[in-house]
């Protein structure tokens, strides 16, 4: 593979080069975001992190957004708030606002997500190891 080629900067003056298609991480419509977040009531979110998970309750109404409604889909396994971000393409912030409309109509469920610990209890251990030397 070769290295990119640098272009070398002319004194002239020409004008600006055409712009490109968006990058990644760039936003392609931030009006698109204010029309999905919407502009809520007070502006209260519900209080989700990245790895809360969220279980759809019911089927999407007929009065759902696009949005709602690919969310509610996706969400017939319990998924975190991080994957749905990255799946629906939105940031976490309109996510969550999805989340807080859907939350309040019930049509959602938001769980804490399940913490297995990585070495199991001393007691329970040694419970079990007196169990098998009574057998």
């Amino acid at each position: 593979m070769t290295p990119p080629r640098r272009q070398r900067r002319s004194l002239g003056h020409e004008p600006p080069p055409p712009p490109g298609p968006a990058g990644q991480g760039e936003e392609k419509h931030p009006e698109r975001l204010y029309v999905v977040a919407g502009a809520g009531e007070d502006g209260a979110r519900a209080a989700v992190d990245l790895v809360t998970l969220i279980v759809a309750r019911t089927e999407p109404p007929p009065s759902a957004t696009p949005e709602q409604v690919a969310l509610l889909r996706l969400c017939t396994a319990p998924l975190s708030v991080a994957e749905l971000s990255a799946y629906l393409d939105l940031p976490f912030s309109a996510t969550t606002a999805l989340i807080t409309e859907l939350l309040a109509a019930g049509l959602v469920q938001a769980r804490a997500p399940i913490v297995r610990r990585a070495v199991p209890d001393r007691h329970f251990l040694e419970a079990v190891m007196h169990g098998l030397q009574r057998l």
